[in-house]
C-alpha cells in the first residue's frame, strides 16, 4: 500500500526550509516531538536538554519540540525542568506521578500530535549525528519505525564487557524464542510515526524497560517497516539502570509475549490491514525467525515427545516385549510430535495437507524406528542379558540420532518454507 494513502500521513515533501520552532507540522504542531523520559535527573537533565536544543536548531530542518516525561521524580528535576521550559523555546515539560519508562512513552507520544515521535535516553550516550538519519525515513512515509542499534557491524561502541555481553545475549533471546529480526532492542534512541503509534501503543502493555522490546516485537509481526541506524554510542559509567532486575523483567515480557504470540492472543490485524503486511494475506508457509526459531520450537517439541515416548514403552513394555512396545510407543509419539510441530514449530494452519504430512511424518518415523530396533536388536544379541535401564540408555542414544535426521527431514521435505501460488497463479 503505498504510504501517501495512509490517514494522516505526512505529505510527500515538507520544506527543508521550515523554522526551527515554527508550526510546518500538522494542525499547527512541529514535525518532530523528542521525548527525554526522566526520574530524578538533577543533575544530567539541563546539559542533556541544552545540548539536544542546540544540535536540532543548528542541523535539523524540520521544526521540533522536546518533551521532558518527568517520572514521578522526588528531587529539584521538576524545578530544573521548568527553568528549561522559560528559557528554551520548544521546550515543555509533562508531570506523570507514576514511575515507568513505557508509561511516559505511551503517555506523551499518546497526546503529542506531531506526525514523527522520538525519544532518547537523559545520557545521551547516543551521538546526535544519528538523530536526521533516525527520523528522516518516517518524515519521508518510507518506514513506520526508526530505532539506533549498537550491533550493526558499521556501529562504533565503547561499553565494557557486561553491559556488552548482558546486550547482545539479551538480543540472542529474542531472536531465538521471538524470532525477532531487528538487531537492537534495548538502545534508547527509537522513533516511530504518529499515526502507527495510534494503533500500535494500545497494543503495548509494559509500562517500564520492557516496552521497546514488546512494540517492535508486535510491529515486526505485523509486518511494519522498521528501520536500523547504526550510531556512535559510549556508555554512561553512571547510568542508574539496575541491571538485575531490568533483565528480570524483560524475561518476564518475553514469556508473556511469546505466550500471547503462540496462543493468537495479540489482534495483529489491527496493524496489519492498514500499514503493514497482514498475517491473513501471507504466503508462507513457514514461521518467521528461520533455523534458530524453528529448532528451538523443534527441539521443545523433541523433549515433550521423547518423554511422552518413554513413558508409552514403559507401559507396554510390562505387557509385552522390548520390538512391540518400542514400535507402538514409537507410532503414537511420532503422530502426535508431527501435529506438534506441524502446528508449532513450522507454523503450518489448518486442514490442507494434514493428512499429506502426517503420511510423511510416518516415513521419518519409519527411520527412527529403524535406528531403536536395530539398537535393540545389537543389544538383544549380546550375550549378557540387559537390565531394563540399559534398554532405556541405549533408546536415547538412538533417538537422539534420529533426532537430527528427524529435523533436517522436516525443514527440507515435509514442511519446506515455500511461497504458496497467489489466488492470481492459482488462475492463470
Amino acid at each position: 500500500m503505498p504510504t501517501d494513502t495512509f490517514p494522516g500521513a505526512l505529505p510527500a515533501r515538507l520544506p527543508l526550509a521550515a523554522p526551527a520552532h515554527g508550526t510546518s507540522g500538522e494542525h499547527g504542531e512541529p514535525v518532530l516531538d523528542v521525548v527525554i523520559p526522566v526520574h530524578n535527573e538533577e543533575k544530567d537533565l539541563e546539559p542533556c536538554v541544552r545540548r539536544l536544543h542546540e544540535h536540532l536548531g543548528r542541523t535539523f530542518p524540520y521544526s521540533f519540540r522536546i518533551t521532558v516525561a518527568d517520572n514521578a521524580s522526588t528531587d529539584s528535576t521538576p524545578e530544573v525542568a521548568a527553568g528549561l521550559v522559560a528559557d528554551l523555546p520548544g521546550v515543555r515539560v509533562h508531570r506523570l506521578e507514576l514511575k515507568g519508562r513505557g508509561r511516559a512513552l505511551r503517555t506523551v507520544w499518546s497526546a503529542s500530535r506531531s506526525p514523527v515521535l522520538a525519544y532518547m535516553d537523559v545520557d545521551l550516550s547516543t551521538d546526535l549525528n544519528a538523530l536526521l538519519p533516525l527520523v528522516a525515513p518516517l518524515i519521508s512515509g518510507h518506514s513506520d519505525l526508526a530505532i539506533g542499534t549498537r550491533l550493526a557491524p558499521s556501529a562504533r561502541v565503547v561499553r565494557g564487557p557486561k553491559r556488552e555481553f548482558i546486550s547482545r545475549a539479551y538480543n540472542l533471546i529474542l531472536r531465538s524464542s521471538l524470532a525477532a529480526r531487528f538487531s537492537d532492542a534495548q538502545c534508547g534512541f527509537k522513533a516511530i510515526r504518529r499515526e502507527v503509534a495510534e494503533r500500535l501503543l494500545p497494543l503495548v502493555e509494559d509500562t517500564g524497560w520492557f516496552f521497546d522490546t514488546e512494540m517492535l516485537v508486535l510491529a515486526e509481526r505485523a509486518g511494519l517497516r522498521i528501520h536500523e541506524v547504526p550510531v556512535d554510542w559510549v556508555d554512561d559509567p553512571h547510568s542508574s539502570v539496575h541491571l538485575v532486575r531490568t533483565a528480570t523483567e524483560d524475561l518476564k515480557g518475553v514469556w508473556r509475549v511469546g505466550r500471547a504470540l503462540a496462543t493468537g492472543g495479540l489482534p495483529l490485524d489491527r496493524l496489519a490491514r492498514p500499514f503493514g503486511d497482514d498475517p491473513r494475506d501471507r504466503a508462507l508457509t513457514g514461521v518467521p525467525g528461520g533455523l534458530a526459531r524453528q529448532l528451538l520450537g523443534f527441539c521443545a517439541v523433541g523433549i515433550l515427545s521423547t518423554l511422552c515416548y518413554l513413558a508409552l514403552y514403559s507401559l507396554f513394555r510390562l505387557g509385552t516385549g522390548p520390538q512391540i512396545a518400542n514400535a507402538a510407543a514409537l507410532l503414537l509419539s511420532a503422530l502426535a510430535n508431527t501435529a506438534a510441530n506441524r502446528r508449532l514449530t513450522f507454523g503450518v494452519r489448518g486442514r490442507e495437507r494434514a493428512l499429506r504430512h502426517q503420511a510423511q511424518g510416518l516415513l521419518v518415523f519409519a527411520i527412527g524406528l529403524t535406528l531403536t530396533s536395530g539398537s535393540l536388536a545389537a543389544l538383544d544379541a549380546a550375550a549378557v542379558p540387559a537390565a531394563h535401564s540399559t534398554e532405556l540408555a541405549v533408546l536415547i542414544t538412538a533417538n537422539l540420532a534420529a533426532t537430527v535426521l528427524r529435523f533436517l527431514l522436516f525443514r527440507a521435505w515435509v514442511f519446506p518454507t515455500t511461497t504458496r501460488p497467489t489466488e492470481t497463479e492459482d488462475h492463470r
